[in-house]
C-alpha cells in the first residue's frame, strides 16, 4: 500500500473517529442539561403548587373561624352605602324594567382579636360588605281619557349577596396583616410541608429524597428537615404567605441530595447504549487500522521475502550456470576431475535450492495440518549430538566452537526424530548467522518437574524486545536495510514454532541488543 494513501485512511478515520466520539460526548452532555432543565421546571412547578396549597390551606382555616363566629352571632346589623338605579323601557311590550343595585355594609360585632392578635386592647370589629340586586318590572295602564296612567308592578326580584371577589380581597388582605404576627410554626407544620412536597412529587414521577426548610429574609427558622443544609447552588426556593402585594419574608426552600445521581439515572439506559456503539466505533476503528498495519507490515514482509528468496535463488542459479558453460568448454569436458567438480557443484546448489523449496512447502502443510508427522520415543540427547552435527563443521570453519551440556537426568520424549533435529539445526542456523564474530554456542539441557528444557545460547548480534516478539512469525526478519548480509527468507523460527507446537511443547527466546541470544525449547518428558 503505498505510505501517503496509508496515512491519509488513517488521518480520515482517525478524524471520523474523534468527531464521532465528540458527537457522543455533546449528546449526552445536552440531554444531562436539558434533564436538569426539565427538572428545575417541575420542582419549581410542585414549589409554587404547594405554597399555594399551604396559603389556601390557612386562608380556610381563618374563613371558616369566620363563618362559625358569623353564625353564632346572629344576623347583622345593616346600612346602605351606595345605590345605582338603572331603567330600561320596552316600546313594543310597554313594559318598564327598573333595576337597582345596592352595596350594603354588615357589622357582625366581631372583635379583630379573632386573628390572634396580641393585643387585647383593640376592639375594631369586623364589618362585611355585600350587595342587594333588584330588578322590577313596570306594566303601563292609561286611563279612559287616553292620557292619565299608572304602572303596575307585576314582577319583582331581589338578591342579596355577591359582591364575592370585593368581599374576599377585602377579608383576605385583613387576614393576612394580622397573620404576619403569627410564629411561622404555628402557621405551617413540618408534617403538612413534607406530606405536600413528597405528593406533588409523586404526582410528577419524582421518586428522590428531599431536604426541606423554611427562611426568613435568608435566615432559617424552626420548620426544616433535620438533614437540610443551605447550598445557594444546589436548592430551589419560592416565596410562602404572599400578601396582597405579593410580597413575602418567608421563603420555601428544597434540596435534593441524590439529584445528579438521579439525572444521570434518567439518561443511564441510552447513555449505555451510546457508549456501548461507540466502544463497537472504536473497536471497529482499532482493528481496522490494526488490519490496515498488518496488510502493510505483510506486504513488506513478501517484498522483503521475495528479494530474500531472488537474493538466494540467483547465486545458486548463477553458479549452475557458469558450471554448465564451464563443462560445455571442449578443453575442460576431456578434463575428468573438473567435470567432476562442476557437477559436485551443480548437484550442492540444487541441492540448496531444493532444501530452500521444502522450506516453503513444509510451512504451508503445517498451517494447513496437511504434514504428516508421526512421533516415537527417542532420547534428546540423542538428536542433540545428530543436529551439531550438521553444523560443527561451518563453526569450525569460523573460527568458533559449539558445545552441549547435557545435565538433565531425564531425555526420553515423544518425537519426530527427523523434523525435531531439524528445529535444532535451524536455531543453531539462526546463531551461526547473526554472529558477526566467530560463533560461540552452547547448549544446555534440564529437567523441570515432567519436562525438558533445552536450552541453545550464543554470543551474537543478539536481538531487540520488539523482534524477540516476531521473531517466530512466518516471513519476518529483522530488518537490515537494502543489504541482505545475512541470508534467509524468515522461514526457519516459523517452522521450528509449528513444530514444537505440534509436540505440545513450548519455544520463546530470551535477547539483549549487542549481547546474544538464548532460545529455550521445552518438550514433556515420558
Amino acid at each position: 500500500m503505498n505510505k501517503r494513501l496509508f496515512v491519509l485512511l488513517v488521518v480520515l478515520m482517525s478524524l471520523s473517529l474523534i468527531g464521532i466520539i465528540s458527537v457522543q460526548v455533546f449528546w449526552i452532555r445536552q440531554s444531562v442539561e436539558d434533564k436538569e432543565e426539565q427538572f428545575t421546571t417541575t420542582v419549581s412547578e410542585v414549589l409554587h403548587t404547594v405554597s399555594e396549597k399551604i396559603e389556601e390551606r390557612e386562608r380556610k382555616d381563618y374563613f371558616d373561624r369566620y363563618i362559625n363566629i358569623k353564625d353564632s352571632v346572629g344576623e347583622p346589623k345593616s346600612s346602605h352605602l351606595k345605590d345605582i338605579f338603572f331603567i330600561d323601557r320596552d316600546i313594543n311590550s310597554n313594559e318598564i324594567r327598573f333595576y337597582s343595585h345596592g352595596i350594603l355594609e354588615e357589622d357582625y360585632n366581631i372583635a379583630s382579636t379573632f386573628f390572634d392578635n396580641d393585643s387585647a386592647q383593640d376592639t375594631t370589629t369586623i364589618k362585611g360588605y355585600t350587595s342587594k340586586r333588584t330588578k322590577t318590572i313596570y306594566k303601563e295602564d292609561f286611563g279612559l281619557d287616553g292620557e292619565t296612567y299608572q304602572l303596575t308592578a307585576f314582577q319583582k326580584l331581589e338578591k342579596i349577596g355577591g359582591l364575592s371577589s370585593v368581599e374576599k380581597a377585602a377579608f383576605e388582605d385583613v387576614f393576612s396583616e394580622f397573620a404576619k404576627k403569627v410564629p411561622i410554626h404555628k402557621r405551617v407544620s413540618k408534617q403538612e410541608i413534607e406530606l405536600l412536597l413528597d405528593r406533588e412529587l409523586q404526582n410528577r414521577n419524582l421518586n428522590l429524597d428531599f431536604e426541606y426548610g423554611v427562611y426568613s429574609r435568608g435566615l432559617p427558622t424552626k420548620v426544616k428537615s433535620r438533614e437540610f443544609k443551605f447550598n445557594e447552588n444546589s436548592l430551589y426556593k419560592t416565596p410562602v404567605f404572599k400578601d396582597s402585594e405579593g410580597y413575602s419574608n418567608y421563603s420555601l426552600l428544597i434540596t435534593f441530595p441524590k439529584k445528579k445521581r438521579f439525572l444521570m439515572g434518567s439518561i443511564m439506559g441510552l447513555a449505555i447504549l451510546s457508549l456501548l456503539f461507540t466502544l463497537v466505533i472504536v473497536a471497529s476503528y482499532a482493528g481496522a487500522i490494526y488490519q490496515l498495519i498488518r496488510q502493510k507490515q505483510i506486504a513488506e514482509i513478501k517484498s522483503d521475502f521475495i528479494n530474500n528468496m531472488t537474493h538466494e535463488f540467483k547465486t545458486p542459479i548463477a553458479t549452475i550456470n557458469l558450471a554448465v558453460e564451464a563443462i560445455r568448454n571442449p578443453k575442460i569436458i576431456v578434463d575428468h576431475e573438473k567435470v567432476q567438480r562442476y557437477l559436485s557443484m551443480i548437484r550442492d546448489e540444487n541441492k540448496r535450492m531444493h532444501a530452500q523449496v521444502e522450506n516453503v512447502l513444509r510451512i504451508s502443510k503445517l498451517e494447513k495440518n496437511q504434514l504428516d508427522i508421526s512421533k516415537d520415543r527417542v532420547d534428546v540427547h540423542n538428536i542433540i549430538h545428530d543436529a551439531i552435527a550438521h553444523v560443527e563443521l561451518i563453526v569450525a570453519d569460523r573460527g568458533g566452537y559449539i558445545e552441549s551440556h547435557l545435565d538433565a537426568e531425564r531425555s526420553e520424549v515423544v518425537a519426530n526424530e527427523m523434523h525435531f533435529t531439524n528445529v535444532l539445526v535451524n536455531i543453531m542456523d539462526n546463531a551461526i548467522k547473526y554472529s558477526p564474530e566467530a560463533p560461540h554456542i552452547d547448549i544446555f539441557t534440564e529437567t523441570a518437574k515432567n519436562s525438558i528444557i533445552i536450552k541453545i545460547q550464543d554470543q551474537g548480534a543478539g536481538m531487540s524486545k520488539a523482534v524477540v516478539k516476531k521473531v517466530f512469525e512466518k516471513f519476518y526478519r529483522e530488518h537490515t536495510g537494502d543489504l541482505h548480509n545475512v541470508k534467509g527468507h524468515g522461514l526457519g523460527l516459523a517452522y521450528v514454532k509449528k513444530i514444537i507446537d505440534d509436540h505440545q511443547g513450548e519455544v520463546y527466546a530470551e535477547s539483549e541488543k549487542g549481547k546474544g541470544s538464548t532460545f529455550y525449547v521445552k518438550l514433556p518428558l515420558i
